[in-house]
C-alpha cells in the first residue's frame, strides 16, 4: 500500500452543517409540508443541477412553472439559502487542522454550487486551510462522476494511492475506491477518526 499523504474531505455534511430544513422549518411551521415541499418541489435531485452548474435563477424558474402554489417557498430557496448553513461540525474541522499540522497535504472535492460555495468560504475560516478545491459547480461535474476525481488528481499532481477520501455519500466512496483510493465513509467523527488513524498510522489523533 502507498504511504498516506493527502487527505481529500467532503464538505457538506462531513466539514459543513448544511440542511435547507433550518430554513424551511420555521417558513412552513409544520414538518409534514415540509418534507413533502422537499422530497417532491425543491429536491435533491433538482438541487444538485446546481452542484453541477445551473444557476438558481434557472432553477427557480423553471419549478415556479410546475410549482406556482409554492412560488414563494422555491424563490426562498435562493434568496435564503444561507440560512441553511449551521456551522461547522468542529470534530471534522479538529481532525483536519491536527492532519494539517502533521503536514498532510489537505484537499477539498465539493458537490456545491458555484454560486453559493463564495458565501460558505466567506463564512468559515477552516475553508482557506486547504491546499486545494475542487467545486463541481465550477467544473459543470458532479460525484459519483469519476471524471471529477480525476481534476482533483490532476490538478494537484496527487495519487490516489497516498490519499484518503472522506465523504458520507456510498455512492461515492465506491467512485473513490474503484479509482484507488483509500477511503472512509463519514458515519461519526469517532469512527472517522479511527479509520484515518489506522491508514495514516498516527497513533494521536
Amino acid at each position: 500500500m502507498d504511504s498516506i499523504r493527502n487527505i481529500v474531505f467532503d464538505f457538506g455534511g462531513v466539514l459543513i452543517d448544511w440542511n435547507p430544513r433550518y430554513l424551511y422549518r420555521t417558513y412552513f411551521n409544520d414538518d409534514r409540508e415540509m418534507e413533502y415541499f422537499l422530497s417532491h418541489v425543491c429536491t435533491g435531485e433538482w438541487n444538485a443541477e446546481h452542484d453541477r452548474g445551473r444557476t438558481f435563477d434557472e432553477g427557480v424558474r423553471l419549478l415556479e412553472e410546475r410549482f406556482p402554489q409554492y412560488s414563494e417557498a422555491i424563490r426562498l430557496y435562493r434568496d435564503g439559502w444561507e440560512s441553511m448553513l449551521h456551522g461547522e461540525f468542529p470534530g471534522t474541522v479538529a481532525l483536519l487542522m491536527k492532519l494539517k499540522k502533521l503536514g498532510y497535504g489537505i484537499y477539498g472535492l465539493t458537490n456545491w454550487s458555484a454560486e453559493t460555495f463564495p458565501i460558505a468560504r466567506s463564512k468559515y475560516p477552516v475553508l482557506h486551510r486547504f491546499d486545494g478545491i475542487v467545486v463541481s459547480g465550477q467544473e459543470k461535474l458532479i460525484k459519483p462522476d469519476p471524471r471529477i476525481f480525476g481534476i482533483l488528481l490532476e490538478r494537484y499532481g496527487l495519487n490516489a494511492g497516498e490519499c484518503i477520501f472522506i465523504d458520507d455519500s456510498p455512492a461515492n466512496i465506491e467512485t473513490a475506491a474503484r479509482l484507488g483510493f483509500n477511503t472512509v465513509l463519514f458515519d461519526n467523527i469517532g469512527n472517522v477518526t479511527r479509520r484515518v488513524a489506522a491508514l495514516t498510522g498516527e497513533s494521536g489523533l
